[in-house]
């Protein structure tokens, strides 16, 4: 019935006007109504909506049909003057405001920017039942894959800063996705990452290598077409007998299939990944999707990973690799409902506090 088009960064970005296809460029060509929203939070959220309008074209501004304010606290009457500024200096007026939640904290981040608010250390995180150990890629992608295991209360996920080692108490290493693959391999073995983690491997601990995570656990990496920079081929961390060859063609997928590694929940999840990885370490799967590309695991067990991005979401195989991790671990969460309930919330807080007659009148181009 509607499709909300969400924008990146600000809608006011002058320099990029040129190349802008996510946020005013977009609406232009589309020809939908634009709505702002505000981070009161932030602070200097009257000079960022009036600035906003300011620095648009006039064929922009017409497309502008008000603004919300969010993460609003306190008495909302105290924003009552701020409205007739607001209104004075663009002529648009407010949709409603949005008091600050909680609830938003406990659904996926939308990008990077949120991992600065993340436990970014482990030097001060109390001892937990698990303790996950992640390198904090500067490209890293698809980091919602850790929010699951986050949620658990007998485990913690501890982002590592680059400068910092990564923490010898570890009972599990987990690699991210990438962006940028070889970059970030280049990134890791810079921080002197990779003697952290066969220093890890010598203690008996685990490592499990998502996506672009698993392809750096290989032998090699190969871009024989140079879609990550200059062409050629980078040795990988060699934890696991496999290599990665670097293709043009992208795969998107969504897989489903069960685990070898001695999880018996069966898994589901999604595929978005360049290249094909294969070896003799692939003959030992660590899911088995449809399709080929089952990832590995080592032949001692403790290094495995896959392309599969959201298997930790499903919460009979969390629990199972989670006690396969440390046997006595106690988990109840329900993440699945634990999203849901924060989106009823959310609704239940727009329904309150916004205008939303008007706001489908206007979608509906009443």
């Amino acid at each position: 019935d509607l499709i909300l088009v969400e924008g990146a960064g600000s809608p006011a970005e002058v320099n990029l006007r040129g190349v802008d296809i996510a946020n005013m460029g977009f609406a232009r060509v589309a020809d939908v109504p634009v709505m702002l929203v505000g981070d009161i939070d932030r602070g200097g959220v009257i000079a960022a909506l009036v600035g906003t309008c300011a620095l648009l074209t006039g064929e922009e501004r017409v497309l502008l049909k008000g603004y919300v304010i969010n993460k609003f606290r306190g008495d909302e009457r105290l924003f009552d003057s701020a409205l007739a500024i607001i209104k004075g200096k663009t002529g648009l007026s407010c949709f409603g405001i949005l008091p600050h939640t909680e609830a938003a904290r406990r659904l996926p981040d939308e990008d990077s920017m949120a991992l600065d608010n993340k436990n970014t250390s482990a030097a001060h995180t109390p001892r937990t039942e698990i303790r996950i150990a992640v390198p904090r890629l500067p490209r890293i992608a698809n980091f919602d894959d850790l929010d699951p295991l986050a949620t658990e209360s007998g485990v913690a996920v501890d982002m590592i800063p680059p400068g910092e080692p990564l923490p010898p108490d570890a009972d599990l290493i987990l690699i991210p996705g990438s962006k940028s693959t070889l970059a970030d391999l280049a990134f890791l073995r810079e921080q002197g990452w990779d003697t952290d983690i066969h220093a890890h491997l010598r203690r008996g601990r685990r490592v499990l290598g998502l996506c672009a995570g698993y392809q750096m656990l290989g032998r090699a990496i190969a871009d024989p077409h140079g879609l990550e920079g200059r062409a050629g081929t980078a040795p990988g961390l060699g934890l696991l007998d496999v290599e990665t060859v670097m293709t043009d063609e992208k795969t998107l997928l969504r897989a489903t299939g069960t685990d070898d590694a001695g999880v018996a929940a069966p898994q589901s999840g999604y595929e978005m990944h360049l290249g094909e990885t294969s070896g003799p370490d692939c003959a030992r799967p660590m899911s088995l999707p449809r399709r080929r590309q089952g990832g590995a695991i080592s032949a001692n067990s403790l290094v495995e990973g896959c392309y599969l991005h959201g298997l930790f979401a499903d919460d009979a195989y969390r629990r199972d690799y989670l006690k396969g991790l440390k046997g006595g671990l106690r988990t109840h969460v329900s993440y699945a409902q634990r999203i849901e309930d924060a989106l009823d919330e959310l609704a239940v807080l727009c329904e309150t506090h916004l205008d939303l007659d008007r706001l489908l009148e206007i979608a509906h181009g009443r």
